[in-house]
């Protein structure tokens, strides 16, 4: 009866090391965040969606706003996100913009290792200004770079109407440096004020030509807008890339292999399509991100 109950401690003894050299391994874990708009709440859903397929436990630390969701992921709060090359290089460094998309990753990767931060997994999403005219019109007068627009301003001054809000009128990355990048002016009267929005609605109403716009945004294709090309790359570059506490990079390396297919295949205008759904039609973001992911393979159904 001793040996038995010798035997049976043995075992047990056995299966709970065994337990103990294995318990790491089972117990993946990280907080995904994201700021307080529908692109960031989509971003974060597929990522909690993606994570957990390849068997990690996500806590969501969603609705925060840009310097809140930085600030938590520089304390450890938040392990991974979705930010932009843009917002990390002039807001949170203090950098000048950069428009190339490579040359900004690069440098906001080499910049932000000193804050114990890693970027990995740069997309073709690019979230940054952009002029905006109705397809229909654009396509009348020949205009599909913002090169475009310039000569035809400057061939038929006063024609042409531009709505804008005041910060984009008068940030040097902005209005003024559209201008002077492309050589053309509006005139006085051409550039209506207006607060931020109220421009998609105006463009539609055909009370204006033009307007300033964020290249991802709904809106886009909710009044059938045309993105003129920023065909001299002045605007910086916002591509939406993964940003994560180097401690968990370092931790969990295969993150940044497990999404290499997505942030391949994520652009402007699949975000267009996914906030569009989200915002105009009123589906949900669980559902329209999951979705996305079965439809393109990236989640098992």
């Amino acid at each position: 009866m001793k040996k038995i109950i010798s035997l049976i401690a043995t075992i047990m003894i056995s299966t709970l090391l065994l337990s103990a050299c294995s318990g790491g391994d089972d117990s993946k874990e990280v907080t995904v965040g994201a700021k307080n708009f529908t692109e960031q709440f989509l971003l974060a859903k597929m990522t909690e969606l993606v994570l957990e397929e390849n068997g990690y436990t996500v806590d969501m630390k969603d609705n925060l706003g840009s310097s809140a969701l930085r600030k938590a992921l520089e304390n450890g709060q938040v392990d991974i996100t979705w930010d932009y090359t843009g917002t990390g290089l002039v807001t949170y460094n203090g950098e000048e913009p950069i428009a190339n998309k490579q040359e900004a990753f690069e440098t906001i990767k080499e910049i932000d290792k000193e804050n114990g931060i890693t970027w990995t997994n740069i997309s073709d999403i690019n979230n940054t200004y952009t002029l905006v005219m109705r397809q229909e019109q654009a396509d009348k007068l020949g205009i599909e770079t913002i090169s475009d627009l310039a000569e035809y301003v400057n061939s038929h001054p006063g024609e042409l109407k531009m709505a804008t809000d005041a910060e984009f009128a008068n940030r040097a990355d902005g209005l003024p440096g559209v201008l002077e990048t492309y050589g053309f002016e509006f005139g006085k009267d051409q550039v209506v004020s207006m607060t931020y929005g109220l421009n998609y609605e105006a463009l539609n109403n055909e009370e204006v030509d033009v307007a300033v716009g964020f290249s991802t945004d709904s809106r886009i294709r909710e009044f059938n807008l045309v993105s003129l090309k920023d065909d001299k790359e002045f605007f910086p570059s916002y591509n939406a890339a993964m940003s994560m506490t180097t401690e968990v990079y370092e931790k969990y390396p295969e993150i940044e292999e497990i999404f290499k297919p997505l942030s391949e295949a994520l652009d402007s205008q699949t975000m267009i399509e996914l906030n569009y759904q989200v915002d105009v039609e009123e589906r949900s973001v669980t559902d329209v991100a999951e979705e996305y992911l079965i439809n393109n393979g990236f989640l098992e159904e």
